[in-house]
């Protein structure tokens, strides 16, 4: 069996780095991380996701998804 690569990818101003996690039944659950990519701050969230999937490849698809629009979604000014 092909491990699929889980690396990071750059998106704007952060870094996200999905993951793929298989589960007893054989299914797979996606995760992933976003962190700054230039912050001397820390600064580093974890998304885990209850949703199955069939295959570790649809899993990482949805994880590269959700980070993606996790850092790309424009966020209302504050007050």
């Amino acid at each position: 069996m092909n491990q699929i690569p889980e690396t990071s990818i750059s998106m704007g101003n952060y870094v996200v780095s999905p993951a793929t996690h298989e589960t007893t039944n054989g299914q797979y659950r996606a995760s992933f991380s976003v962190q700054r990519a230039l912050s001397k701050g820390g600064y580093c969230r974890i998304f885990r996701f209850d949703q199955e999937f069939a295959s570790r490849e649809a899993a990482r698809i949805f994880a590269v998804t959700q980070g993606w629009l996790e850092t790309c979604m424009a966020r209302p000014a504050l007050a």
